[in-house]
């Protein structure tokens, strides 16, 4: 590990903690609240002022620590219909289902429990302030926030995103998924592809808090591509996963 790489300036600033406990889970609700609700506007204000749905039941919940404040930065979900009750739906799957294009990817025909949905990725405005662009729940750019955050610290901020996507992705591996879709602009998907995560749109566009669409991203692609700076963080992030939980792999009764 080099001494200036991606991963290691990553690592001395942020960790990323399973949130395997109520009160964890509940610390990404408020930052998806604070995010989508009171910012952006997305969803309804409520007196508890955490943001959540029924899918969060049957999901994973990551969160990005700050390790200096320990302020909770950012948080993602990876959303997995249980194979025990096949009825409960992926987002996509609730919402977008008629837009998708089984030609390209057929999630109909997949094991239930063997795939998942990235999800509600959100972070902090203080970790994501920038000058021109507004009305995004995340970044994966240069930012430049006014906070009391050192410039070194900063120069990490645009790596948040992309640390919360590899969590996701580390959680699928883990997990022994086929694969993963999520729903995304078709320009931040190109960013993911240029980044080594190469995601196929199995979707049509449609209108959604901008135009957006459903892309796939086969277990053949989860780490394969990821150039070499981004591969040495998805290793330090997917070990601090495994170090903090217990998954059973999914496995196919037919494979048995």
């Amino acid at each position: 590990m080099t001494a200036y790489s991606i991963a290691s300036n990553f690592d001395q600033y942020f960790q990323i903690k399973f949130a395997s406990s109520k009160a964890l889970r509940q610390e990404a609700f408020k930052i998806r609240y604070g995010v989508y609700a009171e910012e952006l506007g997305w969803e309804p204000e409520n007196a508890d002022k955490m943001e959540s749905d029924e899918c969060d039941d049957y999901a994973f919940h990551c969160l990005l620590e700050h390790r200096r404040t320990g302020v909770f930065a950012g948080c993602v979900r990876l959303v997995i219909p249980p194979a025990e009750n096949p009825e409960l739906p992926l987002p996509f799957e609730a919402h977008c289902l008629d837009s998708a294009m089984p030609e390209v990817v057929d999630s109909t025909k997949f094991e239930r429990g063997s795939f998942g949905e990235i999800s509600r990725l959100a972070v902090l405005s203080t970790f994501r302030r920038r000058e021109k662009e507004k009305n995004q729940p995340f970044v994966l750019k240069e930012i430049n926030p006014e906070t009391v955050y050192t410039e070194e610290e900063r120069r990490n901020f645009p790596n948040i995103a992309m640390g919360l996507y590899l969590a996701a992705v580390a959680l699928a591996e883990i997990c022994n998924h086929k694969g993963m879709f999520v729903m995304m602009e078709p320009r931040l998907c190109r960013r993911l592809t240029r980044f080594g995560l190469p995601f196929v749109q199995c979707g049509e566009k449609m209108d959604y808090h901008g135009i957006r669409a459903m892309f796939y991203l086969d277990r053949a692609g989860f780490n394969s591509d990821l150039n070499p700076e981004l591969l040495e963080l998805y290793n330090i992030i997917h070990k601090e996963l495994t170090n903090q939980l217990y998954l059973v792999p999914f496995s196919n009764p037919k494979d048995k």
